[in-house]
């Protein structure tokens, strides 16, 4: 095996560098995605497997050192985290300071926007894949609608800008209102971007055949705007292809983590609840670091278990290969 370099930077052995942390606040949520977990949810994270306050906030300075400019705090849900805010604010004191987002359902963010942008919170992304409250309610399993809308609104309040949607389109679910939901978030100002679809679903039912990919949404799109690609050179390490609608200056996303992959540019690495880093969403390892630092490890200890993992990281996710698998862990296990 391959020996991780010195130097104190996040490099794999493709050229490539971490600098975009994500960090898992919790594995809970409250709503039942299908895309994502089963009706009845999953077991949770006993609160003794979880990083308390003081152990996220260490790993996380840890990965600052190393070279990390953006944290982004996702779930999970992690507005279900009561100690996002204290966190937020205990981000927001590092030096250097990261830039911090979190991804969102937007469920209480209504009541905490506020308070998050005060802690230090920069920006949020939120998910809603349908603005049609049936569909919303066939898709999450809930009806909160009015509550994700309610939160959309606060953060926009809060300055939390821009505002970004996160949708994926589901095969006779909610793949016909695409351009709906496009011509929606037009009208009050957010910025939207469908993700397709990934193997990460807690049920592993997932299916490429019935998968609506990035040419499919585009094409849906165009049925009712006129989408014209932005030049490549903008896009750097973000995962979205951006589109102008109409000529502009609105746009809208597409990342096609699945037909059209990223991974020669991608600079993250991520950090689950109960203190696992891993170089890749679909990775089929993990590095611990909550039992090393519970056992006493120091601030170097865990940098060298840390670049040691990130060295490891494969050159692409391999989806569609022959030797593909999935993750056992869910996405709201791993976090966003």
């Amino acid at each position: 095996m391959s020996t991780a370099p010195t130097a104190a930077r996040l490099l794999d052995q493709h050229g490539r560098v971490a600098r975009d942390l994500r960090v898992s606040v919790t594995d809970r949520c409250n709503l039942r995605c299908r895309y994502c977990m089963p009706a009845e949810g999953l077991p949770w994270l006993a609160k003794p497997e979880m990083l308390t306050d003081d152990e996220l906030v260490r790993l996380v300075t840890i990965f600052v050192a190393l070279g990390v400019e953006q944290v982004r705090l996702t779930g999970g849900e992690p507005l279900l985290r009561r100690s996002l805010t204290d966190v937020v604010a205990r981000i927001a004191a590092l030096s250097p300071r990261p830039k911090i987002a979190m991804t969102t359902n937007g469920i209480g963010l209504n009541r905490l926007a506020g308070p998050l942008a005060a802690a230090g919170l920069d920006r949020v992304n939120i998910s809603l894949d349908t603005v049609d409250p049936q569909e919303f309610a066939d898709l999450t399993r809930r009806d909160r609608l009015h509550d994700v809308e309610a939160g959309l609104d606060a953060a926009r309040e809060a300055g939390l800008v821009p505002v970004k949607v996160n949708a994926v389109a589901m095969r006779g679910i909610n793949d016909h209102s695409v351009a709906d939901l496009l011509s929606w978030c037009l009208e009050r100002g957010y910025e939207l971007r469908f993700i397709e679809q990934m193997p990460l679903d807690a049920q592993h039912g997932w299916d490429a055949s019935t998968m609506i990919g990035a040419d499919e949404i585009r094409s849906r799109l165009s049925e009712r705007f006129t989408i014209t690609p932005l030049p490549e050179a903008e896009r750097g390490s973000a995962p979205a292809e951006r589109f102008l609608v109409d000529g502009g200056p609105a746009t809208v996303g597409i990342i096609a983590s699945v037909t059209a992959p990223f991974c020669g540019a991608c600079d993250r690495t991520r950090l689950t609840a109960d203190g696992q880093v891993r170089n890749c969403l679909f990775s089929q390892r993990e590095t611990d670091l909550r039992g090393p630092m519970r056992d006493g490890a120091s601030d170097d200890e865990l940098a060298s278990l840390i670049t040691g993992e990130m060295w490891r990281k494969a050159k692409g996710h391999g989806i569609g290969s022959a030797d593909f698998v999935q993750p056992i862990r869910p996405m709201s296990a791993i976090g966003g």
